[in-house]
């Protein structure tokens, strides 16, 4: 028996893939190192030893890089980098995350339901992309890590998908080719009912467990300095800012968030705090403001109009608008500097330089004077505004020690109008099927660059190699497993040991194998392979045509619901590898959170299904 060379190529495929899975599992090597490798052997693999009858090599191995489902993530990765260089959703955070402070369990119930509601009707894949960065923001501005909030994302928007017919695209697919195939067809919501219980009892099971199974991982970013340092600031009151009008409370301006306004000059009058209601807020005044770092950059990113006027800062007819993408960093007057005792207007720090000195920190003591006439001292910090190409052409000029790796990107916030724009309009494309969601995608990852929401260097560092290494791989082992034939003999064996039983021991047999190995494979191939094989056991179950079709109906419903249960690993679903980067997670996590959830789903089917389908 084994010598037969056909199952000892499937038992050395299946060998292959449960190591990969415990290495990915366990960490051991890189996932990058583990999906390239398990190409590599696969290649190799059938050209020494190929399938007879077949010509079965590396175009089909290979054939997921070209999948329109990886180019689809990949160029949908674009779109959200390019929708958090500029800052889009900084509005729409900014209120829900001040809603946060208030009402909380409000706020992310009535988050998470809207992302329920929309994914039950629209593919669930635009639907996460849309919401990666306001919860990354939110997470951000709130204090809690993105680990915290994207696997639930995933989750929430995969249980909706198992409510409607067009809730998945995988369930549109096994549908039609029922319809087709076995005139079996379903109706728009007839899974709505089974569904919404799973769904139900998964969205209790991420609210009283899976928030204790979620890892608290901070975001991979070093902290580069720090935020408790002030530096005296100038903010210009220009046309357009969203301050003018503005009237003081209690002496102060509440809705200049952390910073400290320490004097108002307009034209030559002078106001000083505590404010009345004279100091409200003109155009043409000049704020010296007290505020961190921090502060200063979420003022530069919320709204655009202050944006604009501190680059209008100064600005002559040389450098007036810096170009590229926009960054800040921090920079000490060096000892013996030619700028020591003379202003940044004496300098021409700007003409020259094409930077904007955002603010100034004195050790010594707290300034209370306008920025452009303060003398600078030796030991001054700087804190630089510009372009990233001019703030790095500063390590050449001798008068500042210019601290580079305290550089990080400032969202250009002017930008951020047309990059909703392409945003909507692949959202909207994707979601109402005008085109493909690949091409949309292609069409907007492509629009940002081109609208100049973000250069090539920064799309390409969007692009993630462990997620095209994964999902390649994942399309490898799942075209190796079914032409060897293990994905018919898992499948049969299941069926064939259910069968005596009953059918509601196979519905629950079935429900619990596909559930496996959609975490495996692609949901979409394993509810394809599955639903003819499921429709085919209903009907051996014998019957009038009436009772085996509507078994039939009940082991279409089963593969479809099983198929959504693509929790425990990274690689079962588009939106779990989305969220993978941004929450910073790894293999395990995804098990260690979906694989008690796919179990607790089986077990709600299990009791639910029989007396649903009228089976007892």
């Amino acid at each position: 028996m084994f010598a037969d060379p056909q199952i000892l190529r499937m038992i050395v495929v299946m060998a292959v893939v449960a190591c990969v899975i415990v290495l990915f599992a366990f960490e051991v090597y890189s996932i990058e190192l583990v999906a390239a490798g398990a190409i590599a052997f696969l290649l190799l693999l059938f050209h020494f030893w190929p399938v007879p009858g077949t010509d079965f090599g590396p175009e089909q191995l290979l054939a997921g890089f070209s999948n329109p489902a990886l180019i689809a993530i990949l160029a949908l990765l674009v779109v959200g980098q390019g929708m958090f260089h500029t800052g889009a959703m900084e509005g729409p955070s900014r209120v829900l995350a001040a809603s946060y402070g208030r009402r909380p369990l409000m706020t992310m119930a009535a988050l998470f339901g809207f992302v329920m509601l929309i994914s039950a009707f629209i593919n669930n894949t635009p639907v996460v992309v849309m919401f990666i960065p306001v919860l990354a923001t939110i997470a951000s501005r709130i204090g809690v890590s993105p680990s915290k909030v994207m696997i639930p994302l995933s989750y929430v928007s995969i249980l909706a998908g198992m409510t409607t017919l067009i809730g998945s695209s995988t369930n549109i697919l096994v549908a039609n080719i029922l319809t087709e195939e076995d005139k079996i067809s379903l109706g728009f919501f007839d899974l709505a009912p089974l569904g919404l219980l799973l769904a139900g009892s998964g969205i209790a099971y991420l609210l009283v467990v899976g928030v204790r199974l979620l890892p608290d991982r901070a975001e991979g970013v070093t902290r580069r300095a720090s935020s408790g340092r002030q530096y005296i600031a100038q903010v210009p009151i220009t046309k357009g800012n969203p301050h003018v009008g503005e009237v003081p409370v209690a002496g102060m301006f509440p809705n200049l968030k952390g910073v400290t306004v320490r004097m108002i000059q307009r034209g030559s009058r002078v106001f000083y705090p505590p404010y009345g209601e004279e100091a409200a807020l003109q155009e043409g005044d000049i704020l010296t403001v007290a505020a961190t770092r921090k502060a200063l950059s979420e003022l530069l990113v919320s709204d655009p109009g202050i944006l604009t006027g501190m680059l209008g800062t100064g600005a002559g007819e040389k450098n007036a608008e810096p170009a590229g993408a926009l960054a800040i960093t921090e920079a000490v007057l060096a000892p013996g500097s030619r700028y020591e005792g003379r202003t940044l207007g004496q300098i021409g720090f700007r003409t020259h330089t094409g930077c904007i000195v955002l603010g100034i920190r004195r050790r010594s003591h707290m300034m209370r004077q306008k920025l452009s006439t303060i003398r600078l001292q030796p030991g001054d910090d700087l804190l630089l505004f510009g372009s990233r190409a001019a703030l790095r052409e500063l390590r050449h000029n001798h008068d500042l020690l210019v601290m580079l790796w305290s550089m990080s990107d400032v969202p250009d916030i002017r930008l951020a109008g047309r990059a909703r724009l392409i945003f909507g309009a692949v959202i909207a494309a994707a979601a109402t099927g005008l085109v493909p969601i690949v091409d949309a995608a292609m069409a907007g990852a492509v629009a940002m660059v081109v609208f100049g929401c973000m250069n090539l260097r920064q799309a390409a560092r969007a692009l993630d190699l462990r997620i095209f290494l994964l999902i390649g791989a994942a399309f490898a082992m799942g075209a190796s497993l079914k032409v060897t034939g293990a994905v018919d003999l898992l499948a049969n064996t299941a069926v064939a040991l259910a069968m005596p039983y009953g059918p509601a021991v196979l519905l629950i047999g079935l429900f619990g194998i596909v559930a496996v190995l959609t975490n495996i494979l692609s949901n979409a191939a394993t509810a394809v392979l599955f639903a003819p094989i499921a429709v085919d056991a209903a009907i051996k179950f014998g019957g009038t045509p009436a009772e085996q079709n509507q078994l039939a109906v009940a082991a279409v419903m089963t593969v479809i619901y099983a198929a959504n249960c693509s929790f425990a690993t990274p690689i079962a679903y588009l939106t779990n590898l989305l969220v993978m980067g941004p929450g910073q997670y790894r293999f395990t996590d995804y098990l260690r959170v979906g694989g008690p959830l796919v179990l607790l789903l089986w077990l709600v089917f299990s009791l639910a299904a029989p007396y649903y389908f009228g089976l007892v």
